[in-house]
């Protein structure tokens, strides 16, 4: 058994469990893929942080910027932390070997990002997240963080309300382990690949932690809330960095004409990009007026990727681009101490809601984020596991295993009526095109309805693979349910958000209601899934 169990590898997991190892815990990280393949690395642009070098720049700039952002539903004590000890997490950061880029007096680089007042986000060229991911990881393996990685998690396990490990299929042997601790942290990403190829993560942004959290008895909130990133390559979705518009890039229609502020916050510029293809067919990002040698300087995996997968070299070329979905602001519902209503049970990173960006999150902040509340939620999990000093009375490790060792027959054993990829994409489609950029209630409707004739239709589906080893399908399947659980909790949030409010905008109610600054609790009464907003 260990103090810690952390589940999640990104940057949040790796902050957390380092966190937790310097508070004297013993940890332990689980991850389903592999450190170095998390979604953090997306995270391109840079982390914000108020360091002064820019004049006109401020904590409480950055305050106002994320508070604005956040549209009335964000904590204004966690954002005033966030923005407060973000030069701190720099500076911790910069003194464990983040390589920064750097400006000709040797101070850390920063540039502007959508919905900033200043050039805040410290960045490493356009390479930001991928760095500071690689820099945690040496970190955590020069303190000898123990990691397993090709852990798919299945269930949390819960004695009289206090939290005692994790249940986890090993993806390589196909066997089922129990892991226990006397704390445990989620850090296992958000849900945007609900919207399948129309996301800009990673295959495995399914929403697991949150699913399996929410069948726990643990509160979610904010479901609704998803972010869309205004510049994804038109044909494959790959991300096209904010510092490409930062560094000085254009938006342009067909026309060849600029027709929004580049720099506004992301749901604005989402919407503006959105509503530009709806009625030419057609918008490009520009930055050939910056140079080959800027370009390859500060933007050089930007060119890369339009070249790799777009087939154009924005040196000489604009490249097409399309608003995807990109960041969920919603999941575990947590307190100012990232734990849930579990005791013991603590979440960080995108899969929690620790209400710092509310219905909107300021491009730069979700790096800062992880540093923050990650070194907190590691030491608040240590305090936690101290305390926790047994198992909780009848926990039996092997009634578990037992239990659940009939999990790959019964799923082996479905009739595969239905193909369940087929209606992955399906699923996908339906939520860009009716729970997207825009929505109205009609559009949720369909959507919901669609979901239930999904889970109508759940027993007739199943995986064809009948090994146990590395049996990809039967995880695919796992996140197949996840994301159907996820997807209907997104619907009906926003069906009950009678307004337009951040990235959540209904066009049958384009205006924010005050009556409706509140969040959105979602809780599980039996197997009903229960909706209420709550100040």
């Amino acid at each position: 058994m260990v103090d810690v169990l952390v589940i999640g590898a990104g940057g949040a997991g790796l902050v957390a469990a380092l966190g937790a190892k310097e508070s004297g815990a013993s940890v332990k990280v689980l991850t389903k893929s592999y450190p170095t393949r998390s979604q953090t690395c997306m995270a391109q642009g840079g982390i914000n942080a108020a360091l002064g070098n820019a004049s006109e720049d401020s904590v409480k700039s950055h305050y106002e910027n994320t508070l604005k952002s956040a549209h009335g539903i964000a904590n204004k004590k966690m954002i005033e932390k966030l923005c407060s000890e973000g030069i701190e997490a720099i500076k911790w950061l910069d003194s464990i070997g983040m390589p920064f880029s750097r400006t000709t007096e040797g101070t850390i680089a920063q540039r502007r990002l959508g919905g900033a007042s200043a050039p805040r986000a410290c960045y490493a060229q356009d390479y930001t997240g991928l760095k500071i991911l690689h820099t945690l990881y040496d970190q955590c393996n020069a303190n000898d963080i123990e990691m397993l990685s090709e852990r798919f998690l299945l269930e949390l396990l819960v004695e009289d309300g206090v939290v005692c490990g994790a249940k986890v299929l090993n993806i390589k042997t196909g066997e089922i382990e129990i892991h226990e601790a006397k704390s445990v942290i989620l850090a296992t990403g958000g849900y945007s690949r609900v919207y399948g190829k129309n996301s800009t993560n990673a295959v495995g942004s399914t929403g697991d932690g949150i699913a399996v959290a929410y069948r726990a008895g643990v509160k979610l909130s904010d479901m609704e809330f998803v972010q869309f990133h205004p510049t994804g390559l038109k044909n494959s979705s790959i991300l096209i960095s904010e510092s490409a518009r930062g560094e000085g890039g254009y938006l342009l229609n067909k026309e060849g004409k600029r027709f929004t502020d580049e720099l506004a916050p992301r749901d604005e510029v989402s919407r503006a990009i959105y509503e530009e293809i709806e009625k030419s067919g057609e918008v490009y990002i520009d930055i050939r007026h910056l140079g080959e040698e800027f370009i390859s300087h500060n933007l050089p995996q930007e060119r890369k990727l339009a070249k790799l997968y777009e087939n154009v070299d924005p040196v000489f070329e604009l490249v097409p681009i399309k608003p995807i979905a990109h960041y969920t602001m919603g999941g575990i519902d947590v307190d100012e101490d990232a734990q849930t209503n579990i005791q013991g049970l603590f979440a960080v990173g995108e899969c929690a809601n620790q209400k710092v960006h509310g219905a909107n999150r300021l491009g730069g902040n979700s790096l800062l984020e992880l540093i923050v509340f990650g070194r907190e939620t590691g030491k608040n999990a240590a305090k936690s596991a101290k305390e926790n000093l047994l198992i909780p009375a009848g926990h039996s490790a092997s009634a578990h295993v037992k239990h659940e060792d009939l999990l790959f027959d019964l799923v082996i054993k479905s009739t595969c009526k239905v193909d369940f990829y087929k209606k992955r994409d399906e699923l996908a489609e339906q939520f860009y095109k009716n729970v997207g950029i825009k929505r109205n209630e009609q559009k949720l409707s369909n959507a919901l309805k669609y979901l239930q004739t999904l889970k109508e239709q759940l027993p007739l589906m199943g995986v064809r693979d009948s090994n146990k080893l590395y049996n990809t399908e039967l995880v695919d399947f796992l996140e197949f349910k996840n994301i159907i659980d996820l997807a209907e909790m997104v619907v009906s949030g926003a069906l009950q958000r009678e307004e337009s409010r951040g990235a959540h905008y209904r066009e049958d109610m384009p205006s924010e209601n005050e009556v409706f600054e509140k969040n959105t609790i979602y809780y599980k009464n039996g197997e009903k899934l229960c909706v209420q907003l709550k100040r």
